[in-house]
């Protein structure tokens, strides 16, 4: 779903009308209208207003479904890794970083 739908579906989930959520996010009506035509794309710090406002994310605004996800079999791990002591964490996260540093060297290496 893309942001005017979004949007809309934020405003109409609360019941409020155009003029009542452009005054709840601080806007002009015409803003609001524009958003919802897609005629207009909100700065990052209306988005984080917005997004407090109504206890989303920014993420679910702006991201179509599934876009963001982790395959799940990464999504299991991180979960795993999450439950590790935070030194084991800290060891992760170095074999990760050492494994993009090999990756990106060994792409530069073949240009």
């Amino acid at each position: 779903m893309s942001f005017p739908a979004r949007f809309l579906q934020l405003r109409k989930d609360n019941n409020l009308t155009q003029p009542q959520m452009a005054d709840k996010i601080g806007i002009h009506i015409t803003q609001v209208k524009r958003y919802e035509a897609g005629q207009a794309q909100p700065s990052i710090e209306l988005l984080k207003k917005i997004a407090t406002a109504f206890n989303v994310t920014t993420d679910w605004m702006i991201f179509e479904d599934g876009e963001r996800d982790l395959p799940k079999g990464l999504q299991l791990k991180f979960e795993a890794v999450s439950q590790m002591s935070e030194e084991d964490q800290r060891t992760i996260q170095s074999l990760i970083d050492g494994m993009i540093l090999k990756h990106t060297a060994s792409q530069l290496a073949t240009k």
